[in-house]
């Protein structure tokens, strides 16, 4: 099965402004950057991208800044899912009118809503948008798991389309893939949302990442699934064992606090996150960069 959206995509930041305001002008350079640097897909205004202090209309101004800045260079997924079901309609709605490839969809979080809402959720988000979706499952920040029949009876909607895999059990991924596979889902397609699992994520079935860390060392992480494809399972393990420790440097915090720190001291400025989040401190940003040396990245 080939990945629909690339191998690589990644959760892109949002640059904001010394004082907090969206900074539009840095996304393009940021676009062009990730890019080059191995980026098949972009997912804009998800957990990395700050969605919960964006404004409804900067959404849509990143939507299509985004979607103008890559062309048809990389594929444009718009993260249009909230915990409120009718936002999430008229934010997917209007994703698809300025052209993304296909919208993310979270889980709604607090809500925590029975696995009978989340299908009701679901697809009626799915019936309202003209492009594909993708559902995120990440229990960790939502308070809520898809559940596996759940999953499955997603994934007969036409435009339900993949799933961003952030459970972080490669264990259940396999049992995921092996049951849709049974039920001749083969084309519904799991995606990695975990940098630290993505070889683990492979073994049991995924097809392409969102990655957090591909801002960094998106090539490195393309060549884990080239090595894969091609038999090469030693030195996919090796790269894979090589980018471990920048892995856990970067997601070792609260996302992306340690990510846009890396950034900035790489030159691509993306400025500070926005509160609730706040700067990486002094301490943590000294990690931050040994990490970086170690990867030879500055």
């Amino acid at each position: 099965m080939s990945a629909r959206f690339g191998e690589v995509m990644t959760a892109m930041v949002t640059p904001f402004k010394k004082d907090f305001a969206l900074d539009v002008e840095a996304v393009p350079p940021l676009v062009d950057h990730l890019i080059e640097h191995g980026s098949e897909g972009l997912i804009v205004c998800g957990t990395t991208g700050e969605s919960p202090t964006l404004s409804h209309d900067e959404k849509l101004t990143l939507f299509e800044t985004v979607a103008q800045s890559a062309g048809d260079r990389a594929k444009v997924i718009a993260g249009t899912g909230t915990n409120n079901t009718a936002e999430s309609i008229t934010l997917t709605k209007e994703a698809c009118e300025l052209g993304v490839d296909a919208c993310l969809l979270v889980t709604p979080y607090y809500s925590k809503p029975p696995q009978s809402g989340l299908l009701a959720h679901f697809r009626a988000i799915a019936d309202a948008s003209t492009a594909p979706v993708i559902v995120y499952d990440i229990p960790g920040r939502t308070g809520r798991r898809i559940e596996r029949s759940t999953m499955i009876e997603l994934a007969r909607h036409e435009r339900i389309v993949g799933d961003k895999d952030a459970v972080g059990d490669a264990g259940e991924t396999a049992r995921l893939r092996s049951e849709l596979d049974a039920e001749g889902l083969q084309d519904f397609e799991l995606i990695s949302g975990d940098d630290a699992l993505v070889l683990p994520h492979i073994g049991a079935g995924v097809t392409s990442i969102i990655s957090v860390c591909s801002h960094l060392v998106g090539p490195q992480i393309k060549q884990i699934f080239s090595a894969y494809s091609d038999g090469k399972v030693d030195e996919a393990r090796r790269i894979f064992l090589e980018l471990q420790p920048l892995f856990q440097t970067i997601m070792g915090g609260a996302s992306p606090i340690p990510v846009k720190a890396a950034l900035n001291m790489i030159g691509v400025e993306v400025g500070p996150p926005r509160l609730p989040l706040v700067e990486a401190t002094d301490a943590e940003k000294k990690v931050i960069r040994a990490a970086l040396e170690s990867s030879g990245l500055v």
